[in-house]
């Protein structure tokens, strides 16, 4: 018997991609003709908001956000999110109220236009098998004066079931290097919009948690076991909210 596809493959196929292709040619035109005038990136940075809002509102996805007031407007962060879906960065984006940057793998770099986009807009590009400690960390360093934050996922991938993965020690340098402050987060839902694998896409709400800051001393030359026992403490604050929901289903 031939499978008839559902309400939501059809919609995401026919409404939800012409729609994002839509919005990021006009936004990314936007974004990459802001960076020929220089800056720090911070008008781009505001096209990707709206680039993720708009997503967001032609999903049906609805995000409530709890904790920003613990954080300081303006100052710097390296938040570290667990990774359900590929809507965590529109969720993200679209929710905290900060400069935010990213370190993406090096092959992005080959794509035309994308990867020297990404540069000149202030993210980073590492190649993961042999990333260049030293440079990351001149890069993280002048995260402050320029007034931006980083994202990190220490996962390193998204989670097919929900449930949160070890994190891998080595995200957590940009932060220990530099004495930067860590703020954690807690996205619980957005597995539901989409699941790692599929195509499909369906409304729902997300949970943004923003749990308190975690004041760093800088060290240029942290121990293993500083970096683990990091992680560790990290990936204890941000699992507790997500395995509450899976718990409660």
């Amino acid at each position: 018997m031939t499978r008839v596809p559902s309400f939501h493959l059809l919609r995401t196929v026919f409404w939800l991609i012409p729609a994002i292709a839509v919005y990021t040619i006009v936004l990314g035109a936007m974004s990459i003709s802001s960076t020929l005038l220089g800056g720090h990136g911070h008008f781009a940075h505001r096209c990707a908001q709206w680039w993720s809002w708009l997503i967001l509102a032609t999903t049906g996805v609805r995000v409530s956000v709890v904790g920003l007031d613990q954080l300081t407007p303006g100052a710097t962060y390296v938040f570290v999110a667990n990774h359900q879906s590929i809507y965590d960065i529109p969720v993200l984006f679209a929710s905290l109220p900060f400069q935010l940057r990213i370190i993406a793998k090096k092959s992005l770099g080959r794509f035309p236009i994308l990867g020297w986009h990404l540069q000149r807009s202030g993210h980073m590009l590492v190649d993961r098998r042999r990333p260049d400690r030293h440079g990351i960390f001149t890069w993280a360093t002048s995260l402050p004066s320029r007034g931006l934050s980083l994202i990190v996922f220490p996962e390193g991938t998204r989670s097919r079931d929900g449930v949160v993965a070890p994190f891998k020690a080595g995200s957590f340098f940009p932060a220990v290097q530099t004495g930067i402050s860590i703020v954690p987060l807690s996205v619980v839902g957005s597995r539901h919009v989409m699941t790692k694998g599929e195509l499909t896409t369906r409304p729902g709400d997300v949970r943004l948690i923003v749990h308190a800051p975690i004041a760093v001393v800088a060290d240029t030359e942290p121990t293993p076991d500083v970096m683990r026992d990091l992680a560790a403490r990290v990936h204890e604050i941000v699992r507790g909210p997500v395995d509450a929901e899976a718990a409660a289903r």
